[in-house]
């Protein structure tokens, strides 16, 4: 394996996802919302044999950092720029993963779990929103022992940005310190999802941990809502926004970004202070595939332009291109090459 001398990786969750439109009676029967994630209980085991038996899903690698790291990859179309870390099984799951990343040009070092299945996310989609129900399997044993891997201190040291969604939180804190820790040591960047309300909800602590270092940190409406109500933030998504922006930092960090994304409403930035508007291009409903992975592709084009120093214009038109894009494919699939220019 080549050296890596890229300039991007990303930490999480590598994921399978089965994805299938469904009725409002599936939903129903596993208690499901729309537009949500969360973790699969119970209750949900028989939906994933379910989905493969009754409804000819489509498999897609997903995974919310792994999404974002591979469609910064194909925004910044010079392959070996980005790595990914995180734990799968030792099975044809894990190398239809592998090897999806790999044709994206992502360098995937994966730990490996000989007991456990890779991870699946069963995606349900219905009129085009989606909801992620997700078995975590063989990514919930991510290790920190994996980082002092040879390889993994090669991807940590070659890197500048950094990027983990916050699913990571359930998972290994220990891990994400340990990489904030580095990033902040040596005056690199660290970026951060809310990535669920019921993170928010239920890992306020490993949240709170891992904030003051938080350089950026993305998330959408709802998620920015369950902040603002956790926190006692109020409801104005612009005011949460400049609350979270102006939360302590660690000394010599500089000044924390917020950006929280509404689907088709205006995307918000908060920073020292200041809050802009950016209007995203509508879409007609009847290109919209479904919206499965659009957060993870819109923070995916942000950090292919923040990685070349672009300003921050640029990062949001970049992230709103590659959302755009992903909302009329089923799931996190990049079919061609990037024709995106800045």
């Amino acid at each position: 394996m080549s050296k890596f001398e890229g300039i991007l990786m990303g930490m999480g969750n590598p994921l399978l996802d089965i994805s299938a439109n469904v009725e409002q009676d599936l939903l129903d029967k596993y208690d499901v919302k729309l537009d949500s994630a969360i973790l699969a209980e119970e209750k949900h085991q028989p939906l994933f044999k379910e989905l493969v038996e009754k409804y000819k899903p489509t498999y897609i690698a997903g995974g919310a950092t792994q999404n974002s790291i591979r469609v910064a990859q194909w925004m910044m179309k010079k392959a070996g720029q980005t790595a990914f870390m995180g734990c799968v099984g030792n099975d044809d799951y894990a190398k239809q993963l592998e090897d999806c990343a790999t044709s994206d040009g992502v360098l995937v070092h994966y730990m490996k779990d000989e007991k456990v299945p890779t991870g699946t996310c069963a995606a349900l989609i219905k009129g085009g929103e989606r909801s992620l129900v997700t078995n975590l399997d063989a990514a919930n044993n991510f290790k920190q022992t994996h980082l002092d891997t040879d390889k993994a201190k090669e991807i940590i040291e070659s890197a500048k940005f950094y990027y983990i969604a916050g699913f990571f939180l359930t998972v290994s804190v220990e891990s994400l310190l340990q990489v904030t820790e580095h990033a902040l040591a040596n005056k690199k960047t660290f970026c951060m999802n809310l990535s669920a309300p019921f993170l928010i909800d239920f890992f306020g602590d490993q949240m709170a941990s891992a904030m003051p270092y938080v350089d950026f940190l993305f998330g959408n409406e709802s998620e920015a809502a369950a902040y603002g109500k956790k926190h006692e933030m109020g409801e104005d998504i612009k005011e949460i926004a400049l609350k979270v922006a102006a939360l302590p930092k660690k000394e010599g960090s500089g000044s924390r970004t917020v950006v929280f994304t509404q689907g088709s409403e205006s995307t918000i930035v908060a920073r020292d202070g200041k809050v802009t508007e950016y209007k995203v291009e509508p879409l007609s409903k009847d290109l919209l595939v479904d919206t499965n992975g659009a957060g993870d592709a819109f923070v995916g084009g942000f950090l292919s332009q923040l990685v070349e120093g672009k300003d921050m214009d640029a990062c949001v038109k970049a992230g709103h291109f590659a959302a755009l894009y992903i909302i009329q494919q089923s799931g996190t699939q990049l079919m061609k090459e990037c024709d995106y220019s800045a």
